[in-house]
């Protein structure tokens, strides 16, 4: 359930950018900050010919691949890395010294019983016995939907997605959304495509199911049968359900049925028995947003027999689980997920997986501490100043966009003015009295953690929408623009280098924090956000003629990354990235005009080093912060399911569409960092 409105969430709110050594607070040399950039750089290289090979060479060239991570990048992942380091220390600093306030005692309780590998040994999958009865005993549709419903607050998701979601039309209230899923592959493609390698990651895909069903203690041959029913049962919903690339058409998922049309669609279904097995039983509003999923399902159910469905069930009971149960568990979830779908070569050590685990369960808990020990106060001037100058620079340029008429770029200009910006952290946090966490059962502490937080998003529908909350975690290095309230929120754990730091030079701080700012500023006017008024209404608020001007801007985006390839025959899907994408060129584009702005009112400062211009430097710590390896399954699975484009055309494609990239080093037309055809939209 959470996997799949998760995904929704990420289309409607594509802001999320996708996950240094040095603290932000620390003060920093010139010497160091000079050898960090050109360390990273490979300047032998034309910056016309191989931007990426210029910014990130030396970097790439002395970077290897983890052998615990599927891809690491010079800017998220070393900041995350520092990030769970500082997490752990405080981790195990509350479970050997369980003083204090009630919540640092579950926060320690957790963290404790997820490093008891004895117990969680011991256990092995009892735990999941309970539950194996209960499905078991699944007999008829009544019994199918009252499962179904206590398996999703529990964290699995058969069938379909449940959730909270803002009403697209009035965003102030919360409604039940009800969408495609059921599908433990991360894509639909994965069981319906042609192409050999997601065919072959399928065929992997039943075998691994089966391992997991011998685990669980059936025999082989039964197991076999068992995933065999698995695989073709779910195929069957991915034959059903929406590509990606069709969820991003907002306008098809807002189908306002209300709790009687989705019976009309499937009327053979038991929704009460669901709706009864959840917090909000008698939630009457609701948007289906893929209303011929439900028809088709309606009919699967009916066919399908019960020993297929019960199957089915205990396969999501036990993927779902995987990682809370013994190794053998742990080693053959890992085997698949991570190895042959992502490329990683070596399972995370336990106490990273532990970290993440307590951070999913008490994630603001952990935040509070988080951010009293690392925030530099002054992070949070420096970014407010940084984000007035983007917006300033993204209002400023609209009236040199010739597509745009006068009355569509005033009301541009109020929603402008009406986002809001989240900084750090939040001003209250969350409550977590009422979730029990002892350190007696690592699996009961996470059976009640997801429980807990499925419980707390159900509970939001029908109320009003809490503006104040966070969709993100103090410590994540991440940031997002939401369209819905309009704002955009840059947690703690970003603002450090190598996105900016107090002691930078302005035009290394604007191409890294600067061009994220942008990004998110820009989302609020991308092929999805434009689409949401100043007030996060979805209606449409542009003339006609300069809403297709912009569809003919946006195509030239997606037909010129629909062009990169990641290998020959794989291309990146510029449909699937064009919000990021829009997001990044005019991120880019927005944070060279807020530095120029900077240096017209402070003077330009000295170059960083010899025979590197400021200019330049804005563009190469852009360039750098998308600095990447990683395993050629990553990758391939990324151009699948991410809305976001590999690094490398991350780095290089917003520079490429850019005239000052081509004035500040002097590119000539026709070099391959000067096209004859550049895209821009903002």
């Amino acid at each position: 359930m959470r996997r799949t409105l998760a995904t929704l969430l990420a289309l409607l709110a594509p802001g999320a950018l996708a996950a240094a050594e040095i603290a932000a607070g620390r003060d920093l040399t010139p010497e160091h900050i000079e050898s960090s950039v050109l360390g990273s750089m490979d300047r032998s290289a034309d910056p016309c010919v191989d931007f990426y090979r210029y910014a990130c060479g030396g970097w790439l060239d002395t970077t290897p691949l983890p052998a615990d991570q599927s891809r690491w990048t010079r800017s998220f992942s070393t900041i995350t890395e520092r990030n769970r380091e500082i997490v752990r220390t405080l981790l195990e600093d509350a479970a050997a010294n369980p003083g204090g306030s009630e919540e640092r005692r579950k926060v320690g309780d957790f963290y404790a019983a997820c490093m008891d590998e004895e117990a969680v040994e011991r256990a092995g999958i009892a735990p999941l016995a309970p539950w194996f009865a209960e499905v078991d005993a699944v007999a008829d549709a009544q019994a199918l939907f009252a499962v179904t419903a206590k398996l999703q607050r529990a964290g699995a998701g058969p069938l379909f997605g449940f959730g909270p979601l803002p009403d697209l039309k009035t965003p102030d209230v919360n409604v039940a959304f009800i969408a495609q899923g059921g599908l433990a592959l991360p894509d639909r493609d994965y069981y319906v495509s042609e192409d050999p390698k997601k065919q072959e990651i399928l065929a992997a895909y039943g075998q691994h199911v089966a391992r997991m069903f011998e685990l669980a203690g059936v025999p082989a041959a039964d197991a076999a049968a068992d995933a065999a029913q698995v695989v073709a049962f779910e195929t069957e919903l991915a034959k059903t359900s929406r590509t990606r690339t069709e969820m991003r058409n907002i306008e098809k998922l807002y189908n306002r049925l209300e709790r009687e049309g989705l019976h009309k669609l499937a009327p053979n279904l038991p929704w009460q028995a669901f709706y009864d097995g959840t917090p909000v039983p008698g939630a009457q509003e609701l948007i289906v947003a893929t209303p011929e999923f439900f028809e088709t399902l309606g009919k699967l159910v009916e066919t399908t027999s019960y020993d297929t469905l019960r199957t089915y069930l205990e396969w999501h009971l036990l993927t779902a689980a995987a990682d809370y149960l013994s190794r053998p568990f742990v080693d053959e979830n890992f085997a698949f997920y991570g190895k042959t779908l992502s490329g990683q070569q070596e399972i995370q050590p336990r106490w990273k997986r532990c970290v993440a685990a307590t951070t999913g369960a008490l994630g603001e808990a952990i935040g509070k501490v988080y951010v009293e020990q690392e925030f530099a106060g002054a992070s949070k001037q420096v970014a407010v100043e940084m984000i007035r100058d983007i917006e300033s620079a993204f209002e400023a340029n609209l009236p040199q966009l010739a597509w745009m008429d006068d009355a569509t770029r005033e009301r541009a200009r109020g929603k402008i003015a009406k986002i809001s910006n989240k900084i750090g952290y939040p001003d209250s946090w969350r409550d977590y009295s009422a979730l029990a966490v002892s350190r007696a059962s690592y699996f009961d502490n996470a059976l009640a953690g997801a429980t807990f937080e499925t419980d707390r998003q159900l509970r939001k529908i029908g109320q009003p929408v809490d503006k104040s909350e966070w969709l993100m975690v103090p410590q994540l290095v991440n940031a997002y623009y939401n369209p819905l309230q309009n704002e955009i929120a840059f947690p703690a754990g970003i603002l450090q280098p190598p996105f900016f730091h107090k002691d930078y030079p302005a035009a290394l701080n604007y191409g890294g924090i600067g061009a994220v700012v942008g990004h998110e500023v820009t989302h609020g006017f991308d092929d999805q956000g434009r689409r949401f008024d100043p007030n996060g209404v979805f209606q449409e608020w542009w003339e006609p003629e300069v809403a297709g001007k912009f569809e003919t801007a946006a195509k030239c985006v997606a037909d010129q990354y629909s062009t990169f390839e990641i290998e020959p025959g794989v291309k990146v899907n510029g449909e699937l990235t064009l919000g990021e994408n829009i997001a990044d060129l005019g991120g880019l584009k927005q944070a060279y005009k807020a530095y120029k702005a900077w240096e017209g009112r402070h003077g330009a400062p000295e170059p960083l080093a010899e025979g590197l211009t400021n200019d330049q430097l804005v563009f190469v710590a852009w360039g750098q912060v998308w600095c990447t390896v990683a395993a050629p399954e990553y990758v391939r699975r990324q151009v699948t399911t991410d809305p976001h484009s590999p690094g490398i055309f991350r780095a290089t494609a917003p520079p490429m569409n850019s005239p000052e990239f081509r004035q500040a080093f002097g590119c000539e037309a026709g070099q391959p960092m000067a096209p004859a055809e550049m895209c821009t939209v903002w």
